[in-house]
């Protein structure tokens, strides 16, 4: 039975009526999903590992939740508990994923976890699910023309991914490619979103890996930049994407959330510098033997046929920064005179521009 909302939502909004379930609702992408659920008029049951830690009273905080939210103790390697999280809802976001690179940690939770949570939708006749995947599944494949934009048709090498111990990527890219397969069994609608590295302000109380990507070239703990680049993405993007895919009738498969500026480790430290003097950001790259890694060209036009617009990146970046020091996990040190506004983005490259 769905859960019957007591509070007063606009019969106009696409959530109206409507019942969902948030895997792993306390986490960063997550935790902004079920904002937007909420704002949307939709009621959420969100699956958490403890339901009265107060980790996850921001969730309790987010306007509807009173009424339209309900948390619920589930794992993802207990398929009864996902089952019992899912009655009355039309619909799955299974968002909850580990994020490491320990195969004891990653694999099985990440692949029998999201086959868990296809056979329970399927058991109780939901027919569509979202499935938060990552841009890791798509271009880690050293063999494919690094020329050629990266799509949807794209897949992570997996041996690639063994060799290199990237079990992250590894523990996704068989879990997306295994859920395909049984979404095809079982006849589910499964819409596959694929970030890039996300940032944004953190609803959630703890540091996020992503977070700590920004967070350690202003501590002074990382002294070098690695020679990467990567493409990024904000978290309310993120987020809106999974509604849309998820409202969009005819939306199937894979969708690339990127905002399209890939940035290399270098342009990332000389943004954080221009916008943060204060902070110690490293100046050397950590090799400084080869020349400078270019970053793999990504298409997101999936995503915007369904109307997505996507927050600059050099604002991500900023927002990151501002909720890292506004929730205390980096320290307000005296600001020297900037505006986040002197840092462009011109055909790609970062272009730092200091006003007289």
């Amino acid at each position: 039975m769905p859960i019957e909302s007591t509070d007063s939502v606009p019969a106009d909004l696409p959530g109206h009526g409507r019942t969902v379930c948030v895997t792993g609702a306390g986490g960063f992408i997550a935790s902004w999903l079920v904002k937007r659920l909420l704002q949307k008029g939709y009621t959420v049951r969100g699956t958490v590992r403890n339901p009265v830690d107060p980790k996850n009273d921001h969730l309790r905080a987010f306007d509807g939740a009173a009424d339209r939210l309900v948390l619920l103790r589930a794992d993802l390697m207990e398929p009864e508990s996902l089952a019992a999280a899912f009655v009355g809802c039309e619909g799955i976001f299974h968002a909850a994923s580990p994020v490491t690179d320990d195969p004891e940690k990653m694999i099985k939770p990440a692949i029998r976890g999201t086959n868990y949570v296809l056979t329970a939708a399927a058991d109780l006749g939901i027919k569509r699910v979202v499935f938060t995947s990552t841009i890791g599944t798509v271009y880690m494949n050293p063999y494919r023309d690094a020329e050629k934009p990266v799509d949807d048709t794209c897949w992570s090498d997996l041996e690639y991914c063994k060799k290199t111990e990237n079990w992250y990527c590894y523990a996704k890219t068989v879990a997306e490619q295994d859920a395909f397969a049984s979404a095809r069994q079982r006849g589910i609608e499964l819409i596959v979103v694929n970030p890039v590295l996300v940032l944004g302000p953190l609803l959630q109380p703890t540091v996020n890996a992503s977070a700590e990507h920004v967070l350690k070239y202003l501590t002074g703990s990382a002294k070098t930049y690695v020679n990467a680049a990567q493409a990024y993405v904000h978290v309310k993007d993120v987020a809106e994407a999974h509604v849309r895919v998820y409202e969009a009738p005819a939306a199937r498969g894979r969708y690339i959330c990127a905002e399209g500026t890939t940035l290399h480790r270098g342009e990332l430290c000389r943004v954080l510098a221009k916008l943060f003097p204060e902070y110690p950001v490293p100046t050397r790259c950590k090799d400084e033997v080869n020349p400078p890694v270019k970053g793999y060209k990504f298409t997101n036009q999936r995503l915007k046929d369904l109307g997505m617009e996507f927050v600059p990146v050099l604002q991500s970046i900023y927002e990151t920064v501002k909720s890292l020091q506004e929730k205390g996990m980096l320290p307000v040190l005296p600001e020297h005179h900037h505006d986040e506004d002197d840092v462009v983005v011109q055909d790609n490259d970062i272009a730092l521009l200091v006003r007289s």
